[in-house]
């Protein structure tokens, strides 16, 4: 008999559910935590009633059998060799659903969409490459647990605006192997035909947004949250920095506006303002430390 079940548009086949179903046990009722999600009993983590204490470790000697068994093997093998590696693996699942323990999700969730990507870097992996399985299976995991989290965030963003932003990133990852380095902005525009500021807007709409209290570094006494790396640009003393800036700037000659507009506007060198405005690079350089030395001055 095939069964599925549903994790939001997410199917997973009956021979993998045991992992996610609840445990019921009467005598410890007091212990299951009702709303889901990992929860510590007699100090063992358990999550989707599974006990992560118990579960099994493959060596990568193990893993390369039970692979090349998938591959090469009749149907009843590659089917235990499948089951055996998915069982093997899922501490690999729960090491990463670990990086994302702050953005509110249920664990219960993304254990499940994790073990989705697991089951598809098995059946991707390429056994002739000389990479180790875990450094192929951690990117699929955290891909799929991404794009599970952009397609199910409290942010809707409509379905051609993903695929454009998708497809940027496929173009990306192309370009940036076959010319060993990263496309611009245009290029990427040019391979989809769409204008580059489409496909800056795409790729913005599917970043990820994070809550002003995710914390960015801890000490283990004192925990930085992005909230604390964020200015304020309407504080007092800002504002009146930014008045002295404009007067001291208003002080200088003109010739002197000229250069420092050219040259930190413009992102121009000293050579190009030279040939622009008509005068030596030597003298462009002294005018424009002198001018720089009259705003510190003011300031």
């Amino acid at each position: 008999m095939h069964c599925t079940s549903k994790v939001g548009m997410i199917y997973i086949p009956t021979c993998f559910l045991y992992f996610f179903v609840y445990s019921v046990n009467n005598n410890n009722n007091n212990n299951i935590n009702k709303n889901g999600g990992i929860h510590l009993l007699y100090n063992k983590v358990e999550i989707c009633g599974v006990n992560t204490s118990k579960l099994p470790v493959l060596s990568e000697e193990r893993k390369q059998q039970l692979l090349n068994i998938i591959r090469n093997g009749s149907p009843s093998q590659s089917r235990i060799a499948r089951e055996e590696m998915i069982n093997g693996n899922l501490r690999l699942v729960l090491s990463v659903i670990q990086r994302f323990g702050n953005r509110g999700e249920n664990p219960d969730d993304l254990f499940q969409v994790g073990c989705i990507g697991l089951i598809k870097a098995i059946d991707n992996f390429n056994c002739n490459k000389d990479v180790r399985f875990s450094t192929y299976g951690v990117p699929m995991i955290i891909g799929e647990i991404r794009r599970h989290l952009r397609d199910y965030n409290s942010i809707r963003v409509s379905r051609s605006l993903r695929d454009t932003a998708y497809r940027a990133m496929q173009i990306k990852e192309k370009m940036t192997i076959e010319n060993n380095q990263e496309p611009t902005v245009e290029e990427i525009a040019q391979k989809l035909e769409v204008s580059k500021e489409f496909v800056v807007i795409a790729l913005e709409s599917i970043v990820e947004p994070i809550s002003l209290y995710e914390p960015v570094f801890s000490d283990g006494i004192d925990t930085i949250y992005v909230m604390d790396q964020l200015g304020d640009t309407n504080d007092e003393q800002r504002w009146l920095d930014k008045i002295a800036l404009k007067e001291a700037i208003y002080s200088l000659e003109k010739r002197e506006k000229i250069i420092l507009s050219l040259r930190f506007f413009k992102g121009k060198t000293q050579t190009e303002v030279a040939n622009e405005i008509g005068i030596s690079q030597a003298q462009v350089s002294r005018l424009e430390k002198a001018a720089l030395a009259k705003i510190k001055k003011e300031l």
